[in-house]
């Protein structure tokens, strides 16, 4: 309940959840939990204009890394379920962001006291899910060219204005 008595689920606004601690944006740039994922996008160590669009699914633990030019990522070893360096960063990051707790509960891996998330994997290779992970790091990216507004935005009114009937 907000502090007005309506319920988060009934207004426009979603809550932010603030990082579980402070990350630095230059090495992976983007990171979510979503569409049953951990992915994101880890810049390239070596050339300014690749990006690798890296994922893990929820409880299989399937790798995915591909360039953003949609080439298989050299460090992956899908054969012999060995994540690459994109993948370990992306898992790093997303521990910053959402806390060891939340990204294990929602990869569905067990977890040992004094353990890192990637250490708990069971990995295996997954499908390549790069166009769709990559099309939502753009989607965020459009955001950040809107000029700064309180109006709201018609693409994310999904939910009834607070104090609707429905």
């Amino acid at each position: 309940m907000t502090s007005d008595g309506v319920a988060y689920e009934r207004r426009s606004a979603a809550q932010v959840v603030a990082p579980a601690r402070p990350r630095k944006l230059a090495k992976v740039p983007f990171v979510e939990l979503a569409e049953g994922r951990l992915q994101g996008v880890v810049s390239s160590g070596s050339d300014i204009e690749r990006v690798y669009v890296s994922s893990v699914t929820a409880g299989e633990h399937g790798l995915s890394c591909n360039t953003n030019n949609n080439r298989p990522c050299g460090g992956l070893s899908q054969a012999y379920g060995r994540a690459c360096k994109h993948i370990e960063s992306l898992v790093a990051e997303a521990v910053l962001q959402y806390g060891t707790d939340r990204v294990a509960r929602y990869l569905k891996a067990e977890v040992p006291e004094g353990a890192s998330v990637m250490s708990a994997l069971k990995t295996t290779g997954a499908e390549n899910r790069a166009a769709e992970v990559f099309a939502s790091f753009l989607r965020h990216l459009a955001y950040l060219e809107l000029p700064a507004s309180t109006d709201p935005l018609p693409e994310l009114q999904w939910f009834p204005a607070a104090g609707a009937v429905s």
